[in-house]
């Protein structure tokens, strides 16, 4: 197989720093003695490069994407020393700093409190009204439905994809869950997820 990649119009790598990502927190080790400005800093290693310092005017960046997700005030504090709703923030700042078109976000609100998902939401949504295409992987069907305009369903190949209402037919969940509701109780009889 042959073939070319193409991503904003450009080919695959040449577009470094336009693309951002947001991993699920979980899968991050957070013992590493690092400042939380260092930590968002981070976002912007495509545009530095390996090596460089960050100039002041990368440390206003960060400080101001850090405004964004209301966590300025823990710039000076060690990573390691955050809530899970705190590190979402950062690593959510960290994705902003880097100035992207595009996020892609890996459950970005899993093991957050309530105030914090609602937070991070209200950020994504700005982000969307500003031009920004963002790509939220979730398996919070309520998340979903109070916050974006637009579901892809998939399970291995594409489901559904429109409104968040395709996420009110039963055939659509059986489908994309095989009978179980991410949070919720067993459905349609299917024991293997109970």
């Amino acid at each position: 197989m042959r073939g070319r990649v193409r991503v904003l119009g450009a080919r695959a790598g040449e577009e470094s720093g336009r693309v951002a990502y947001l991993p699920q927190a979980e899968s991050l080790r957070w013992d590493y003695p690092l400042l939380v400005e260092d930590v968002v800093l981070m976002g912007r290693i495509a545009k530095l490069g390996v090596g460089r310092r960050a100039a002041a005017a990368d440390r206003e960046d960060a400080r101001a994407a850090l405004a964004r997700v209301d966590a300025r005030d823990l710039a000076q504090r060690p990573i390691a020393a955050l809530s899970g709703g705190q590190r979402q923030r950062v690593l959510l700042a960290r994705t902003l700093v880097a100035g992207p078109d595009v996020l892609l976000l890996d459950e970005p609100a899993t093991g957050v409190d309530p105030t914090t998902e609602e937070q991070l939401m209200r950020v994504l949504e700005q982000l969307a009204a500003e031009g920004k295409t963002v790509v939220v992987s979730t398996h919070d069907l309520a998340g979903v439905m109070a916050h974006f305009p637009r579901v892809v369903s998939l399970n291995g190949r594409i489901v559904a994809d429109g409104t968040t209402a395709v996420l009110r037919d039963d055939r659509i969940l059986r489908e994309t869950y095989g009978g179980h509701r991410p949070g919720g109780p067993q459905l349609y009889g299917d024991e293997h997820h109970a």
